[in-house]
């Protein structure tokens, strides 16, 4: 519990839809960091950008951009420079997600704190939440939402076979979640694990 409140982790697959689930648990008052928006921001830093610059001459574009396709590249082919860009950001990520829960602690209206990380697991964060929802969806839906991002299958499967497989994760979990193309069943799942988790810490 932090601030006698419950830590929720979201995992699940790419394209499982873990931020939409994610926001729902924030219209019930949750505060959803979103671990991808802070990266997003630690590459805006000007201590990030002098760091890439250092170790890969023109991912930092002429008008102080990151180009992230190009770090993908790099980091897709080769594990040891994946773990030394994890190594540069998730020190930062971590003291921002820190910050905003700080933030929150004292505001009656936070039900919760919700943790959408991609690499939840991977990094052992797991271990330092209340519960760990898994969120699910057939391939079939994810291929059509990623689709969404100019992806086809194969990119799908190079980004997910760089995480722990879907199935490992599935057993980590306290709690499934079914998101698959009914959103009202997604959100009644999520108020019945929010009112477990609820019961749980006390709180009403």
């Amino acid at each position: 519990m932090y601030s006698h409140r419950p830590v929720i982790g979201i995992i699940g697959g790419i394209g499982s839809g873990k931020s939409f689930v994610s926001s729902m648990f924030g219209e019930l008052g949750a505060l959803v960091i979103h671990a991808d928006a802070n990266v997003h921001a630690a590459y805006q830093t000007d201590a990030v950008k002098d760091v890439l610059r250092s170790w890969w001459p023109g991912v930092v574009r002429g008008d102080g951009g990151v180009d992230k396709k190009a770090i993908a590249v790099r980091i897709f082919n080769d594990a040891a420079e994946r773990k030394r860009l994890e190594g540069l950001l998730h020190p930062i990520v971590n003291a921002m997600r820190e910050r905003q829960m700080q933030a929150a602690a004292d505001d009656p209206a936070v039900t919760a704190f919700v943790w959408d990380t991609p690499l939840l697991v991977e990094t052992g964060l797991h271990r330092t939440c209340d519960a760990v929802v898994f969120v699910d969806a057939p391939l079939e839906v994810r291929l059509a939402r990623v689709a969404g991002r100019g992806w086809e299958a194969a990119e799908l499967a190079k980004r997910e076979n760089s995480q722990m497989p879907l199935d490992n994760k599935r057993r980590i979990a306290d709690y499934v979640i079914s998101n698959a193309t009914d959103a009202e069943a997604a959100r009644r799942q999520v108020r019945q694990v929010l009112s477990e988790l609820q019961s749980k810490s006390g709180k009403p």
